[in-house]
């Protein structure tokens, strides 16, 4: 089983590993938000299993993520498409990467979508997955085991899960994280940023075009040097406040 996760602040990468895990200890990870992800590309068959998660961005799945899950190639390959999003709303998300492994050889024997702390409004979900999150996701696992030794070597029925296919329009989020005067150019920002967004050379600039709101850059930050406008944040606060203050629960579509 291989686990291909794109988790820039490492609330995806809790999520797929208790799931991933639960399925197979041994389970190998791709870690898809390295500019360079070591292992691709893969061509997986029909004996072996990829989990794949990503994080959702105003209930999409970004847009690099399925770019580099291009590079495994499955062949009637099993597979299960995981979202995680920040207690809002998942909306497409799950159709969408669903649909990505499809075309891509993979057969979705199974889908999830579960919660994990918002990556910049932290009042929402905090501390998510959390340990009744875990019970369920380890609880999915087990039942997604059993759906994967009654399909061995066999070819699944399609699985339907939640999601528009004309999907919702994604035009980024305009909270682009900044250096503060702790900088000292470090560089670590820069060496970690999915898409190459903060020049090596010199780490306190952002390429806002490129940017693309992971928030990576602030959470590996080892002298919380980089930060977004608090003015920003505390509105989007309080505007998503109706939609993601009541709990949201993980689904299972098997």
């Amino acid at each position: 089983m291989y686990i291909a996760l794109f988790s820039p602040t490492g609330g995806t990468r809790k999520a797929a590993e208790i799931i991933g895990r639960a399925i197979d200890p041994q389970a190998v990870e791709i870690d898809l938000s390295k500019t360079q992800a070591e292992g691709l590309p893969l061509e997986l068959g029909r004996d072996e299993v990829l989990l794949a998660a990503v994080p959702v961005f105003g209930g999409r799945v970004p847009a690099i993520a399925i770019e580099r899950l291009k590079g495994i190639t499955g062949h009637d390959t099993p597979a299960i498409p995981v979202v995680v999003y920040g207690n809002r709303d998942y909306d497409d998300a799950l159709l969408e990467l669903k649909s990505a492994l499809e075309s891509n050889g993979f057969r979705p024997v199974a889908g999830i979508a579960c919660i994990a702390e918002h990556s910049i409004m932290h009042v929402y979900a905090t501390g998510r997955p959390d340990a009744s999150d875990e019970e369920v996701l380890k609880r999915f696992a087990s039942q997604i085991v059993d759906k994967l030794k009654r399909v061995k070597g066999g070819i699944p029925a399609p699985i339907e899960v939640k999601g528009n296919p004309d999907y919702k329009p994604y035009n980024g989020v305009p909270l682009k994280p900044h250096a503060t005067r702790d900088c000292n150019r470090c560089g670590t920002c820069a060496a970690l940023c999915p898409v190459g967004a903060i020049p090596l050379d010199n780490p306190q600039k952002t390429d806002t075009k490129k940017c693309i709101s992971c928030m990576r850059c602030i959470a590996v930050c080892p002298h919380q040097a980089r930060k977004v406008s608090k003015l920003k944040v505390a509105l989007s606060t309080r505007m998503l406040k109706k939609a993601c203050e009541v709990r949201k629960e993980p689904e299972l579509f098997i």
